[in-house]
């Protein structure tokens, strides 16, 4: 299944010699921080851009390819969008295995632990502050006691929850997360 939303435009600015601004790259991720999952049709993870502390650099470089799990480095941030396919009732009825981001690298993963036995296949908890933005479709977004339907322009935060995400419509959605690592 081809992806049906539109292809994520990545934007950077910068400062000339001059010291003006100005858009220095207007395009796709580099596709080296682009991952999808053939066990997953549908399913595409694009790292935009990433910082390795705090304060962070402003004119450091593009760290994007080096992210290949869920964490961002440490003291850093990631930004990334993640496309969920459309629910599909076939898998649903099949034996749960793990998660695709687990069997994609992220397990064993510093700072991510799967939660075995949960409601959801993809229950997870991380040690980071998510802001979760919906930019397309709709999804929910299930905690240990609830869940919320999120839709195009809601803002989540999850603050080292035990989350997982659960596309249940007929077509795919698109959140983009802001990870910044955090502490107890």
């Amino acid at each position: 299944m081809a992806n049906a939303l539109p292809p994520v435009r990545r934007i950077v600015t910068a400062i000339d010699a001059q010291g003006k601004s100005y858009i220095k790259e207007d395009g796709g991720p580099n596709p080296d921080a682009v991952r999808e999952n053939p066990a997953r049709p549908g399913w595409v993870v694009s790292v935009l851009w990433s910082t390795d502390g705090t304060p962070a650099p402003l004119n450091a470089n593009d760290l994007s390819p080096t992210i290949k799990g869920i964490m961002p480095p440490k003291h850093g941030t990631v930004v990334k969008t993640i496309d969920y396919p459309p629910f599909n009732k076939a898998a649903a009825h099949a034996p749960k295995k793990a998660p695709a981001f687990i069997s994609s690298g992220a397990h064993g993963e510093p700072g991510v632990r799967h939660i075995e036995g949960a409601r959801h296949p993809g229950m997870h908890e991380t040690d980071s502050i998510d802001y979760a933005i919906c930019l397309f479709g709709e999804i929910y977004a299930l905690v240990d006691e609830g869940e919320v339907l999120m839709k195009a322009g809601d803002v989540l935060v999850h603050r080292g929850t035990s989350h997982a995400w659960d596309n249940r419509s007929d077509k795919p959605a698109r959140i983009c997360f802001v990870l910044v690592d955090g502490r107890e």
